[in-house]
């Protein structure tokens, strides 16, 4: 039975035949893929919780129809405790650890996030459905050497890069995990974290494989996650991906905007994206005007490095500046701006 009409038959016989036996349990399969993938501390982790969390429900009905086992001693509560109780009880004692972890590992990713916000360093996220070519275009707009191979959750753990935008400032790119139809809710509870990576990028850039037959679909199911996610306000850039190995026709059947088309194996289209992408982050900026009076003037050389300056012009009591910003910049600097009319 196949786990996935739109994961790919192609790869899921090549799982098959990977692991000689036929996929039965879709959910489990999805887990089993995650455990190879998994190389780092956290990936390692998320999995883990993730099977935790699907263990659980399973164990009631692996004991159904069979004795309750007796137990007693220290530690337990006497012979009313059964064995499934004590599993139960195990697993979820390592739930609370593992999350408890995991917790450490987002508060770290967190003031890096932070960092960024100060620093004003415009965020992409690069999402879609699983093998679609996201850590390939990585690799491609940064220069990187990120693990990217033609196989489904290549990728687990966040990873981010910084990639240089022509007549635009420096930015950061994220690769994060690739959905799939009905994600199974363990992983998106064990992911959290690595979902908060997109939840916080300023643009998100949805790449579709427009050689896939099940194209249509697969940016259907994504668009779905988007919505549940609560991301459907963001700035979103829909690439479509593997130009060379589609037929060029079906460039026209497509419909999202803005869009680009591109080949992340070949660098084809790459131009393109980065300046979409630097229109996209100009979007997010509106012009506003500031005035530092002299003595506050030294933090006109700050703002410029937080934001591009477009206009200055000195007078007898300070200087006023016309500079792009965004909401959170407006905040930071809401004690130099001229009016509230100039804010919108």
């Amino acid at each position: 039975m196949i786990i996935d009409h739109h994961l790919s038959g192609v790869q899921t016989r090549n799982l098959e035949q990977e692991w000689g036996v036929r996929v039965l349990d879709r959910n489990q399969v999805i887990l089993d893929i995650f455990a190879m993938r998994a190389q780092t501390y956290e990936g390692k982790l998320q999995v883990e919780l993730a099977q935790m969390l699907d263990q659980l429900p399973r164990m009631v009905d692996a004991w159904m129809g069979s004795l309750s086992r007796q137990g007693g001693g220290i530690g337990t509560r006497g012979p009313g405790e059964t064995a499934l109780e004590m599993d139960r009880r195990r697993i979820r004692d390592r739930v609370k650890q593992i999350r408890k972890q995991l917790e450490t590992v987002r508060g770290n990713r967190s003031q890096h996030r932070a960092s960024r916000k100060r620093n004003k360093v415009p965020s992409f996220a690069l999402i879609g459905y699983t093998n679609s070519g996201k850590s390939t275009l990585l690799n491609r707009l940064t220069h990187s050497q990120v693990l990217a191979k033609d196989q489904v959750f290549a990728t687990l753990d966040p990873t981010t890069r910084k990639v240089h935008l022509p007549e635009g400032p420096n930015a950061v790119l994220t690769d994060t995990v690739g959905f799939i139809r009905k994600l199974p809710p363990q992983l998106i509870e064990a992911f959290k974290a690595t979902l908060e990576e997109s939840a916080e990028a300023d643009v998100l850039i949805h790449v579709v494989d427009l050689s896939s037959p099940q194209m249509q679909r697969q940016t259907e199911i994504v668009n779905e996650l988007i919505k549940e996610f609560g991301w459907e306000h963001k700035p979103l850039i829909t690439v479509f991906n593997k130009i060379d190995q589609a037929p060029f026709e079906k460039q026209f059947q497509v419909k999202a905007f803005p869009r680009v088309f591109v080949s992340a194996m070949t660098g084809e289209g790459m131009d393109r994206l980065k300046r979409v992408m630097v229109e996209s982050v100009q979007a997010l900026h509106q012009e506003v005007e500031l005035f530092f009076p002299k003595s506050e003037e030294y933090r006109i050389y700050e703002l410029g490095r937080e934001t591009q300056i477009t206009r200055k012009e000195s007078a007898s009591s300070g200087t006023v500046c016309t500079a792009h910003m965004t909401p959170s910049l407006l905040s930071r600097w809401k004690d130099f701006l001229v009016s509230a009319e100039s804010v919108g």
